[in-house]
């Protein structure tokens, strides 16, 4: 992967590692969307997370997501 990955631009796979770079985009929000369904959303505390400096892809980011919400529902 080139390491100034164009996140407006560039296809998101779940393999995509979330860089130094990140930003969140449409495209980002397009690719979560598609993996997590119409009710994804960001909040502050998920943004945080994403961008907390530990080795990440997007695929873990779509899980992450998706294991907040499910915990979100067991309560």
């Amino acid at each position: 992967m080139k390491n100034n990955f164009d996140w407006h631009g560039d296809r998101i796979t779940q393999e995509t590692p979330v860089t130094s770079t990140y930003r969140n985009t449409q495209n980002v929000r397009r690719f979560l969307e598609e993996i997590c369904g119409p009710g994804f959303k960001f909040n502050r505390e998920f943004m945080a997370w994403i961008k907390d400096g530990n080795a990440k892809t997007m695929g873990d980011v779509a899980s992450e997501w998706l294991r907040r919400e499910q915990n979100k529902k067991a309560f």
